[in-house]
């Protein structure tokens, strides 16, 4: 294995799991700034708190610590080794352990693995990354996307069809009812919503997981800007303490399209410290 990749993997991870991105902390400010409600105020005040310690620290931004998901960004003269995707999963083994990640990993078969009664193994780093979406990119470079996954949104997220009737507005207000709802139900807002818009459900998971990679929190589009806006007119505020902002950003991502009546839709209404993302490249 490559132990420089190892390396570089494993201080993505410590970073993704300890450390917000600019554009995450300059929307905390703005946020911050025009909340009138004195007990949301607080809450999001103490988020941006948490988040300066775990980042001075490089500890982890919640007990959740997550569960690695990976995005690898190939350019077009570049090679991809059976070896270089052993060397990124030990670097996530050995990011894990040094962040150190919360001990998560199922142990047992199938059946065990499921019912949970063999328990768990004590070693951070048993925990396996998901399975890494590869895409290519024009760019001369390897690029890996480290993201850890919490367990609040994932039981909060829905993939499911919609029948678009020939009206965007009829798919987006399918998201937004299940996105007011998600994040009523999370508790840990805000956060941001993130959809994916595909032609099967794996497809439309690629294009939410792909849309957290590559959204920003300053560049909206008309459509990301109307969903926050009428998640956050809901009221349900940062912990659910009302307030304007229930959600920072939404990130959408729409794949290509069959000729069919159905849209398959993912939505995944993040939590308040997600994405927690790092990039870095190989």
């Amino acid at each position: 294995m490559n132990d420089r990749i190892i390396e570089i993997v494993s201080k993505g991870v410590v970073t993704s799991s300890s450390s917000f991105l600019p554009d995450k902390k300059a929307v905390y400010e703005r946020v911050i700034a025009k909340e009138t409600n004195s007990q949301a105020k607080w809450t999001l005040e103490t988020i941006c708190e948490n988040a300066r310690v775990a980042e001075r620290n490089q500890s982890p931004l919640c007990d959740d610590t997550g569960v690695p998901h990976l995005v690898l960004d190939v350019g077009t003269n570049c090679v991809v080794t059976g070896d270089m995707l052993e060397s990124i999963k030990e670097g996530v083994r050995q990011g894990l352990r040094k962040l150190p990640g919360r001990p998560m990993a199922v142990m047992g078969d199938d059946a065990h693995r499921i019912d949970q009664s063999l328990g768990l193994n004590d070693d951070p780093g048993a925990l396996d990354a998901a399975p890494i979406l590869i895409r290519s990119i024009e760019e001369d470079k390897i690029r890996l996307h480290i993201m850890m996954f919490g367990g609040g949104p994932e039981i909060r997220s829905k993939t499911y069809r919609v029948f678009h009737k020939h009206n965007v507005d009829t798919v987006i207000d399918e998201i937004v009812s299940w996105a007011t709802e998600g994040t009523k139900l999370l508790g840990c807002t805000p956060g941001m919503i993130a959809v994916g818009i595909g032609r099967s459900h794996y497809e439309a998971t690629s294009m939410m997981i792909q849309a957290m990679v590559d959204g920003k929190f300053d560049k909206q589009s008309e459509m990301e800007k109307n969903i926050t806006k009428r998640v956050n007119d809901a009221g349900t505020g940062a912990l659910g303490l009302g307030g304007s902002t229930s959600v920072l950003a939404t990130f959408l991502k729409v794949g290509s399209q069959r000729a069919s009546g159905v849209r398959i839709v993912c939505m995944r209404p993040c939590c308040c410290i997600e994405p927690r993302i790092a990039s870095v490249e190989l």
